[in-house]
């Protein structure tokens, strides 16, 4: 079994221009210490880490960034975000996929471990976490979760259909079509007992999001807050405000 980290990331959001590489905190980007955040976390999976990039000239500067941080960059299309996930697994030879949104610069880690742990040791299509409700997390806009799936899956996916949903949002087909692949999911509530009874959003698509999550990031780093779920969450208890504003977001971003 080969496991591959594959982390989507690309210049060209339509919503957000250069999300991935714009000043976040210090003169990091997002996606630079989303990696960062990887390869101290989960030392041993270094060289499993993957970018998975387009081939658009707008991603060069993506597969520089890689270079610099002796990452391994994969580029392929920009509209089938399904197939540049396989072409990815099949060019660095991963059979299981653990998928990351670059976007996501609070996933949880602890969490992300607990994902690898767990999908490496069973024979499931795909693993991931859901709210009470039974919300796929990947469908949610908190940030803080990941997914793990077969290639396999990913290659069935491709030959059962050429939808473009399905082609651009990875995964939506396993998880809409359960009756034809094994799913694993573990509640969210288990990261915080808060977390299925809060409005919160901390992936990263527009500005207002991007001010948010700054916002947050610099007040944790800069306190030696560790960045974890919770804190997270106490941070928010203690500014409610911006409870308001992701509520705004999140109904004007239904996913």
């Amino acid at each position: 079994m080969s496991l591959k980290i594959i982390i989507q990331a690309r210049t060209g959001s339509t919503r957000l221009p250069n999300k991935m590489l714009m000043p976040f905190y210090g003169d990091k980007g997002i996606l630079e210490i989303l990696l960062n955040k990887l390869m101290s976390s989960l030392p041993q999976y270094m060289n499993d880490i993957v970018v998975a990039t387009t081939e658009s000239k707008g991603d060069d500067k993506i597969e520089l960034l890689c270079n610099t941080l002796n990452v391994n960059c994969y580029r392929g299309s920009e509209e089938d975000v399904l197939s540049r996930f396989v072409d990815a697994a099949k060019f660095y030879n991963a059979d299981k996929i653990i998928r990351i949104c670059a976007d996501n610069v609070f996933l949880d880690m602890a969490q992300l471990e607990y994902l690898i742990h767990n999908f490496s040791n069973s024979d499931v299509d795909y693993m991931s976490f859901i709210t009470k409700d039974g919300t796929p997390s990947i469908k949610t806009h908190y940030g803080f979760w990941t997914e793990a799936v077969k290639l396999e899956a990913l290659e069935k996916v491709q030959s059962m259909t050429s939808e473009k949903l399905f082609h651009e949002h990875v995964t939506n087909y396993i998880y809409a079509n359960p009756e034809n692949f094994s799913l694993a999911f573990t509640p969210v509530s288990n990261t915080d007992k808060r977390i299925d009874d809060r409005s919160i959003r901390l992936t990263i698509d527009t500005e207002t999001d991007f001010n948010i999550s700054r916002q947050i990031y610099k007040h944790l780093s800069e306190n030696n807050i560790p960045i974890t779920t919770s804190n997270i969450i106490d941070y928010l208890e203690d500014h409610k405000e911006i409870y308001l504003t992701m509520v705004e977001i999140i109904n004007a971003n239904k996913k």
